[in-house]
């Protein structure tokens, strides 16, 4: 029920299998809102949650009108890459 999965790229939640590793979506969430705090606004860190990283360590995020957005460590950049979760999961999840 709160159990990480992956579809199309890992997603963590507040039990997570091993095949995506034991960081919770807390965990993720403070280290974001820790790494960031001179690079963003605070009404973006403290009203949003880290629910993935991306290959390169960028912390996926989605805010509190429900969009998920990337944030690229090397320049602090934020890109939007979905308009909702649900919409996140059809565009990367494949079916087999």
């Amino acid at each position: 029920m709160f159990g990480g999965a992956y579809a199309g790229l890992a997603i963590h939640a507040f039990s997570n299998g091993s095949s995506i590793g034991n960081e919770t979506v807390v965990d993720l969430t403070l280290d974001f809102r820790q790494q960031y705090k001179d690079w963003l606004a605070p009404t973006i860190l403290d009203t949003s949650y880290v629910i993935s990283m991306d290959g390169g360590g960028n912390p996926i995020f989605i805010d509190s009108l429900g969009k998920v957005f990337i944030c690229y460590h090397d320049s602090g950049e934020i890109k939007q890459l979905a308009n909702s979760f649900e919409l996140l999961i059809e565009e990367n999840f494949c079916e087999w």
